[in-house]
């Protein structure tokens, strides 16, 4: 075949694809263990960040890291009860992934209307949270939340002082939304407005809620108020509707009020 002839032309297309197509293919293969592995460390490195135990958990080492996080406690929680359990499918608590367990029809349980206030479509119905002990006793508790703002589901973890109501970090880990607005759900100033702020009202429902414009301190209900996002009032809905959503009897009340009378 001559070298402007279209079989020509085609049969160095076909094979140029397969070649290209076999070492991506094998690239991908190869390097998913370290990916894989890059993602555990960096949901540690936000555990260990929003626990606490670290200034900055981002400065640290891998060594570092993994010695830090030998004071976190992974638990499994079965929703439904609001207690304890030792496995899930099958799965023990460092084989579990809540997120992967939420697309089984088998390990979740799907969402519709009033009762997907925060937009996630499925929820697992084990969920694995994570506690910080000293000296047996709890004094830090980490729950894993989710839900959908304007662009993207904002995945990250929501830290509480042993008396389960005053918040002690928050912050998300993944999120996709408008940089300069919604994303401003990252910035470190707007994060550190949670500590000290209170979940729960008198009445015992969920009052943290992030309100437009900022908050006033000599407000009645300061402590359950978070600063507005400026030009972006439905990332800030989001955020209001997930903590709403996995604070109440759909997500970890239950477990709450159980660990608090030492039932969990």
């Amino acid at each position: 075949m001559g070298n402007d002839s279209i079989k020509k032309t085609l049969l160095v297309t076909v094979v140029l694809s397969l070649i290209c197509s076999v070492l991506v293919s094998a690239a991908a293969v190869f390097l998913k263990p370290v990916q894989d592995q890059n993602i555990k460390l960096d949901v540690q490195r936000n555990i260990l960040a929003i626990s606490g135990l670290t200034s900055d958990a981002k400065a640290l080492s891998v060594a570092e890291v993994a010695e830090l996080y030998k004071r976190i406690q992974p638990r499994l929680v079965d929703l439904k009860t609001g207690k304890f359990v030792d496995e899930a499918n099958g799965l023990t608590v460092d084989q579990y992934d809540q997120r992967v367990a939420a697309k089984d029809p088998k390990a979740s349980e799907a969402l519709a209307g009033s009762k997907d206030i925060a937009g996630i479509k499925r929820q697992a119905d084990v969920a694995k949270v994570y506690l910080v002990e000293q000296d047996g006793k709890m004094q830090t508790l980490i729950l894993p939340v989710h839900g959908y703002g304007l662009w993207s589901t904002m995945y990250g973890f929501l830290a509480l002082e042993n008396n389960l109501n005053t918040v002690k970090g928050f912050g998300f880990f993944e999120q996709a939304e408008t940089p300069g607005l919604g994303g401003e759900v990252s910035n470190p100033v707007w994060k550190s407005r949670w500590s000290g702020k209170e979940i729960y009202g008198v009445d015992g429902q969920v009052a943290l809620h992030v309100i437009k414009g900022g908050v006033d301190p000599a407000n009645p209900g300061a402590m359950n108020q978070i600063d507005g996002l400026a030009g972006a009032t439905l990332t800030a809905n989001g955020v209001s509707n997930l903590i709403k959503f996995w604070l109440s009897d759909t997500g970890f009340k239950l477990f709450l009020n159980n660990l608090k009378a030492g039932n969990a």
